[in-house]
């Protein structure tokens, strides 16, 4: 999981040929679908890289082994210089706690889910109003969640 941080933070998508299976399998919030093979994986990191180019990977607790399955938490800590998505760059600096879900095979990934609050990333970019705010609360109800009572 060194490398894998290692890989993330330096921007080398070749990095990944040496930690990942050549048919890896991974997803994030950002991902529509599942991406498959080191040249999606490459692809998606790139984009990554474009928008924050001071993106990186830290640990951020103890990581669980079981066998072939990892579970590692980690933060990304970037600035957001260029579009993304479509979206406008906001040169905001974040903080974005997640969590990995590895699976190995013969001692590399062969397959990574990476878990985090979008929204909160949102947030932080200053792209979405703060849970709790009236424009938090507004835009939860025609999201079609409604209005809590006592709120």
């Amino acid at each position: 999981m060194d490398a894998w941080d290692a890989a993330w933070s330096g921007r080398d998508s070749a990095a990944f040929l040496r930690i990942c299976t050549p048919e890896i399998h991974y997803e994030d919030p950002l991902t529509l679908t599942p991406l498959e093979g080191l040249e999606a994986l490459g692809a998606h990191a790139a984009q990554i890289w474009e928008s924050f180019p001071d993106a990186r990977l830290e640990p951020l607790g103890p990581r669980i082994v079981d066998g072939d399955l990892i579970s590692a938490p980690a933060k990304l800590l970037a600035t957001n210089r260029a579009p993304l998505g479509g979206l406008p760059a906001t040169n905001r600096f974040v903080v974005v706690p997640m969590i990995f879900y590895c699976e190995l095979r013969e001692r590399r990934l062969a397959r990574v889910r990476a878990f985090f609050d979008l929204y909160d990333a949102g947030v932080q970019l200053g792209l979405l109003p703060a849970r709790g705010t009236f424009g938090g609360r507004a835009l939860m109800m025609l999201r079609g969640f409604g209005l809590r009572p006592g709120r």
